[in-house]
């Protein structure tokens, strides 16, 4: 057996064992990491030429944020989150941006602002076990 394969399956049963388990608020701390590891694979993607790749990284950077955007109870919170619902909308378009112009600044922006929101969203952990 090709030992990348072997390791990529053991990370894929390793991530569906931590999302079965984790609080909700775990759940989006971990959106939020694959989104900055989307990126970052991105950054790679483009650094390299892989122009194949960094679709693929930002794409799924997008879903991520997107699926972070979802998750948002605009009906039933508080305006601050009509705030990050327009920032999460914000870094999807940044994201996009750049994948067309294979710009790395842009790809930081979005890192940057994401990392800030996880920043906010780990300090209001709930007490107890997160998984």
């Amino acid at each position: 057996m090709n030992p990348m394969l072997a390791l990529r399956q053991y990370q894929k049963v390793g991530a569906q064992a931590q999302t079965s388990e984790a609080s909700p608020h775990r759940l989006v701390q971990m959106l939020m990491e694959g989104g900055l590891d989307r990126i970052a694979q991105a950054k790679g993607a483009i650094e390299r030429k892989d122009i194949p790749a960094k679709g693929v990284a930002i794409g799924k950077a997008i879903d991520i944020v997107g699926g972070l955007r979802e998750g948002l109870d605009l009906e039933n919170s508080a305006e601050s989150l009509a705030d990050l619902d327009s920032l999460y909308a914000y870094m999807m378009t940044r994201l996009l941006q750049a994948n067309v112009q294979s710009d790395i600044g842009m790809l930081d922006e979005v890192a940057g602002l994401l990392t800030t929101v996880k920043e906010g969203w780990d300090a209001i952990a709930p007490p107890g076990p997160q998984f």
